[in-house]
């Protein structure tokens, strides 16, 4: 199952290669990684996807804490969350296909945020199905370069990952 664990990390050089350590060295593997600054200088969030048994989950967290780095961390698959990916996707375009994946762009709202006389690069945001339907839809051939975020996610309501 994947899980989508977000973590506060004390913004220090080496934090984000002794958590990838903890993992490559238990043979688990990181799916996707995001870390940026928060609003406290000294704490940066750091969100990973994973995916494992209900135990190897727990055996991850419980490892995770152990870090003298780890401030506190959340596994989103236990509480109500909302959860976003960005995806930028080059395509091929033309005359004859501009109009399509205009329309196609349109129908998933994604954004053309770059224009040249045969290529797009559109940006969209959404949860990761949404983009592998964008992607699935759209013809193969004309795919040029795909780069994506992997999953981002912040807890519903009142509650937080904060001190």
């Amino acid at each position: 199952m994947r899980h989508i664990i977000s973590i506060l990390i004390e913004n220090e050089a080496g934090a984000l290669s002794r958590v990838a350590g903890l993992f490559s060295a238990r043979g688990y593997n990181i799916e996707s990684l995001t870390v940026a600054p928060t609003e406290d200088l000294t704490l940066s969030r750091m969100t990973l996807v994973t995916s494992g048994s209900e135990d190897i989950i727990e055996q991850i967290t419980k490892q995770l804490n152990k870090l003298i780095d780890i401030v506190k961390l959340i596994d989103f698959a236990e509480v109500a969350h909302v959860e976003r990916e960005l995806m930028l996707v080059k395509v091929k375009t033309n005359d004859e296909t501009r109009g399509e994946i205009n329309r196609l762009s349109d129908i998933f709202r994604g954004k053309i945020i770059d224009v040249t006389s045969n290529s797009y690069v559109i940006e969209m945001t959404g949860a990761s199905d949404k983009l592998d339907a964008f992607v699935a839809a759209l013809d193969a051939d004309s795919i040029i370069e795909t780069v994506r975020s992997g999953p981002t996610a912040m807890s519903r309501g009142e509650n937080g990952l904060h001190l």
